[in-house]
């Protein structure tokens, strides 16, 4: 796990960044100077070019690290990336065409509640284009076990670029039309700078070896894509049925508080984006070599310190969330999206922790299960969305998409361990849920008994407010660092904490 630790952490750090980022441009901008339907016209969209970009993949970021272990020779990857540049073009000119000829019956779709999207819907072919190719090159620095710089420029230069366009659209230096071109190019450039750092590795190859392709491989690879892009069909879906499905039966507006509420509940998973993502690689190759051990081991970790991790930053959202709506300009639009937070946190939490068996079916030679397993999700997701929205608006699609993944993660769990021998509970992720009852209950004693102690400090109620949230949150969270650390629930945290403690000992 050292590399995958090291990595990860990297990772996370420059995820946190991005947060930072993130929750300014999101707390201080978008909700300020933005309308609820412009925000949610820029998350549909996104969202409708990322569906396009998952389908024109035909599984390249998959296949690639299924099949880099059997190309890679030493110093020889045989111009294997050739072909993880060739495969997602193909793909582009495909579902290009297939969603240029869909135009009319999609608008038609959104054209009642949300004719904004209808207007800007050319935008998502550049927009899908460049999410294409970042997905493409991060996969590739991915294989080269370089991760920091990709989600660097994901995770950071994007939010500063958008940050930029929203900040001209803001103070009127460019139109909707301007802000919609400018919005799109920050994919543009990002994708630029992913080609740029792939290459300054010097590490690939893109002169393919013909000889080296052999027709076992050519076959396996052409029944393991086949199998990806049926499966892509639901699974690049399923996480913007919601969106889709507000924007259509609500309107952008509210899709613009969901997509804020959806932001909040998103940071739950920044570990696992680093975590999972670095560990891909070494669950391909552990499969590969048939070391089931090993495969169990890292299920094991990375469930566990997913769990752990999730379960701090749901804490620090949930118990301030209402502080949060109080700070946020206009808050009182985005409040209604407050139960949608805690039940899409829950939806984070359980991808976040469960989703590594997920990688270990599609990397096995179980993989074509899966298609069943993504179709369940995806039809689930549209027939729940379908009849709760109706219902309970943005809270029954948050409630969808939670009942949908519970449906998904109980049959995957189920086949992984019956198939593979494998299993991602432990002893240990009890003691998690036992810390996080603890905390919870905590945190009501203390919202019932002391909050209304520090409401009556003669201040201004929201300094209060403030103060009481600041100190609640550093008890709380700091408690449950120091009972992670006496129980000794993973010896990387406890190594990491150890590590920050000498660090600041040799400091002072």
């Amino acid at each position: 796990m050292g590399i995958i630790i090291r990595q990860s952490v990297k990772g996370t750090a420059v995820s946190y960044v991005g947060i930072a980022i993130g929750f300014f441009t999101t707390f201080f901008v978008l909700t300020n100077f933005l309308t609820a339907e412009e925000i949610g016209l820029t998350r549909v969209l996104v969202d409708a070019a990322t569906v396009f970009a998952g389908l024109a993949q035909l599984g390249t970021t998959s296949s690639a690290i299924r099949y880099y272990p059997y190309f890679k020779e030493g110093e020889k990857d045989h111009g294997f990336f050739f072909w993880t540049l060739v495969v997602p073009f193909i793909g582009f000119l495909i579902y290009g065409i297939l969603f240029w000829l869909l135009k009319e019956p999609i608008s038609g779709f959104f054209a009642e509640n949300s004719p904004l999207f209808v207007d800007y819907y050319n935008f998502i072919f550049p927009v899908g284009f460049f999410l294409l190719y970042m997905s493409v090159f991060e996969v590739n620095s991915n294989l080269l076990l370089r991760i920091v710089v990709p989600k660097f420029i994901r995770e950071v230069v994007v939010r500063l670029l958008s940050l930029a366009a929203y900040l001209l659209y803001a103070f009127d230096l460019i139109s909707l039309d301007g802000f919609i071109i400018a919005f799109s190019s920050v994919y543009g450039i990002a994708t630029i700078l992913n080609i740029v750092y792939i290459f300054s590795l010097k590490k690939i190859s893109l002169k393919p070896d013909f000889k080296f392709l052999k027709k076992s491989l050519v076959k396996d690879y052409l029944l393991y894509t086949l199998f990806l892009i049926a499966a892509a069909l639901g699974g690049v879906i399923a996480p913007s049925i919601n969106s889709f499905f507000i924007s259509a039966k609500m309107g952008l507006n509210f899709a613009g508080i969901f997509a804020i509420a959806g932001y909040m509940a998103s940071m739950i998973e920044m570990p696992y984006r680093s975590l999972g993502t670095i560990s891909g690689p070494h669950i391909s190759q552990a499969i590969k070599d048939q070391d089931f051990t090993r495969i169990n081991a890292l299920c094991k970790s990375i469930s566990l310190h997913q769990l752990l991790g999730g379960f701090f930053i749901f804490l620090a959202i949930w118990i301030n969330i209402d502080l949060i709506f109080e700070l946020l300009p206009n808050g009182e639009i985005y409040a209604a999206g407050k139960w949608v937070v805690f039940i899409l946190g829950l939806s984070r939490l359980l991808n976040s922790v469960f989703n590594v068996s997920e990688i270990v079916l599609r990397y096995s030679k179980f993989y074509y299960v899966s298609l069943i397993l993504t179709v369940i999700l995806t039809t689930s997701a549209i027939i729940l969305n379908n009849s709760l929205i109706p219902v309970w608006g943005m809270n029954g699609a948050a409630i969808a998409s939670l009942l949908s993944y519970l449906i998904f993660y109980f049959l995957l769990l189920s086949l992984v361990r019956w198939k593979i021998k494998t299993s991602i509970f432990s002893w240990k992720q009890a003691q998690v849920v036992l810390l996080v009852l603890l905390l919870f209950l905590c945190d009501r004693l203390w919202t019932s008994f002391l909050t209304p102690l520090f409401l009556k400090l003669p201040l201004k109620v929201v300094y209060a407010q403030v103060i009481d949230a600041v100190v609640k949150s550093s008890i709380l969270l700091g408690s449950g660092v120091l009972l992670t650390y006496l129980w000794r629930i993973s010896e990387d945290a406890n190594t990491l904490i150890k590590n920050i403690l000498n660090r600041f000992r040799l400091r002072k």
